[in-house]
């Protein structure tokens, strides 16, 4: 009689062929808190089918596929002429085009539509965060294009397009188009005002030819670009056409592409400019101006994109403690593992939280709701992006060994981790952007301590916690070297009111207790055990 020698017991089943929306409470409160009613049932609708098709087998592994076959650059065909094109595994194509069709790049003409977008680039992240790139390059553009009417007209309807059309042709001949960035240089980094690719003005007006490099190019495959340059009036910014209206390739020369961390499906390169067709966006010297609204929209999609990738990192630790067993009992149900469950769990939801109602202010547009989100997008920019590392990280030590293998899926989330935090603006420029907009904007804080005063009374340790941090805002001596204190206390306050307001009341203690009252250690898993933690667990459980 043949032996069996390998019988596989207690592993859990994956965690596929589930609705990444509806299984999300955090997010699908906060839809139903930000939208207004009439919406709610389209919205839903879509936000569902998003959510059953991004938990789907089918498309886990097109991400498997797209991440383990990276794009490889042309730049030349079998003849010698220069091509400078991209290729990519055909899985990206396929989640790039459900992204557009999800409605990814479409927030700017919908009703509500920040807020159904923020939800579906939450969800679209816990897929495949590499093709996040392109999506909200084109998301981004858009404003920096309305300064520009004749521009937005031309532009804005293929960037708004809820079609993918991956061929490289004129803009006027698409269907729907993607946009790139190209905004720092070797020798300056976040310093753009140190670029020194130049801008000769050229006969037709509006028009310049640009020469010089870019050392990070967002998205080289895409249609067209926005990049600065050194205008005669100073530092402008531009829109670079892939492809002219001719026909003929644009002077788009990609040196290379980086070899990254993770984000390793996308195609981030350095390019060249040598007599690069360009037209003007904005006025010349007013490049930064120009661009500030984009900024502030990729800024929000970072904070998105590490909600995503915690919300993903805890749906699997949750998961795999819900089944795996250890010393008699399910780890889920043993008191310590629990803890730390509870605390990432926290952590994810807080910024779910944070990052739909940002995205709510965003579609709101009132000069108060704009205000608040000139200190809360840095703010949370800063304190959100720095968390998902360390959970992504302890995510994966709640699988063990399974956690540190490949086809968990968590190394990849571990790898990408960090990338929210790098880029638009490291740490120290997000908390001097704060600082920034304390000095320069006083309507910006009178926003945000009206919306962090509606929460007042309700717990005693945010209470404090704002007390505190008006005391700290009161004494300005030295402030840019505790700008980084500042700026986590301005994010954590602005959670815990949030919380306190709109979660379950085990949600807001233990978040108030631990991350405002300083009743926790440095690590997670060291909330009090006085604590509802079973229930914020059962909360933060995906259902498969």
């Amino acid at each position: 009689m043949a032996r069996r020698t390998h019988t596989v017991t207690n592993q859990p089943p994956p965690l596929t062929d589930y609705d990444l929306f509806g299984a999300d409470r955090a997010l699908t409160e906060a839809v139903e808190r930000h939208l207004d009613p009439e919406l709610l049932d389209e919205a839903h609708g879509e936000l569902a089918a998003l959510g059953r098709a991004s938990g789907s087998a089918q498309l886990q592994e097109w991400a498997v596929q797209a991440n383990e076959n990276p794009p490889r650059l042309r730049t030349h065909d079998r003849h010698g002429h220069r091509v400078d094109e991209v290729d990519f595994h055909p899985a990206w194509h396929r989640l790039l085009g459900k992204g557009v069709a999800a409605g990814l790049t479409a927030a700017w003409v919908r009703p509500g539509g920040h807020v159904r977008r923020a939800a579906a680039f939450l969800v679209w992240t816990q897929v495949e965060a590499g093709n996040l790139c392109p999506l909200s390059m084109t998301h981004a553009a858009v404003p920096a294009l309305r300064t520009d009417p004749a521009l937005a007209a031309e532009w804005e309807p293929r960037l708004t397009s809820m079609v993918y059309d991956r061929e490289l042709r004129p803009a006027r001949l698409k269907a729907g188009a993607l946009f790139g960035m190209g905004m720092t240089e070797k020798q300056g980094g976040s310093d753009v005002r140190a670029n020194t690719t130049t801008a000769r003005p050229l006969a037709e007006a509006g028009t310049y030819e640009l020469t010089g490099h870019k050392w990070f190019c967002s998205a080289p495959m895409s249609d067209g670009f926005l990049v600065l340059a050194q205008a005669p009036d100073g530092l402008t910014c531009f829109l670079v056409p892939r492809v002219l209206e001719d026909g003929s390739r644009n002077v788009f020369l990609i040196q290379r592409l980086k070899d990254k961390l993770g984000n390793r499906s996308n195609a981030s390169s350095e390019v060249e400019f040598d007599g690069t067709w360009a037209r003007r966006v904005g006025e010349e010297g007013r490049g930064v101006r120009t661009i500030i609204d984009m900024v502030a929209a990729t800024r929000l999609d970072c904070v998105l994109g590490s909600a995503g990738l915690m919300r993903q990192a805890v749906a699997q630790a949750v998961h795999h403690c819900s089944y795996r067993e250890a010393f008699g009992a399910k780890l889920v149900d043993k008191p310590l593992m629990r803890n730390v469950l509870a605390d990432l769990a926290l952590e994810s939801e807080a910024a779910t939280t944070l990052a739909l109602r940002l995205a709510a202010a965003c579609d709101d547009g009132s000069e108060q709701e704009r205000a608040l989100l000139r200190i809360a997008v840095p703010a949370a920019k800063y304190w959100v992006t720095k968390r998902c590392a360390p959970v992504a990280v302890e995510a994966a030590e709640c699988l063990g060994g399974n956690g540190y293998v490949e086809e968990s899926g968590l190394p990849r989330l571990v790898r990408e981790s960090p990338l929210n935090s790098i880029w638009e603006g490291a740490g120290n420029v997000q908390a001097l952007d704060v600082l920034r907009a304390l000095r320069r904007e006083p309507q910006a804080l009178d926003a945000y301590l009206q919306e962090v005063g509606r929460a007042r009374g309700v717990d005693h340790r945010l209470d404090a916690a704002i007390k505190d941090l008006l005391t700290e805002l009161a004494d300005l001596d030295g402030i840019e070297g505790r700008a980084r204190r500042l700026t986590e206390r301005l994010a954590l306050v602005l959670q815990g009111s949030l919380l306190v307001r709109f979660a379950p009341p085990e949600v807001a203690d233990a978040f108030c207790a631990s991350r405002l009252g300083g009743d926790a250690g440095a690590a997670f898993g060291t909330l009090p055990h006085t604590l509802d933690l079973a229930s914020v667990v059962e909360r933060a459980r995906p259902v498969s």
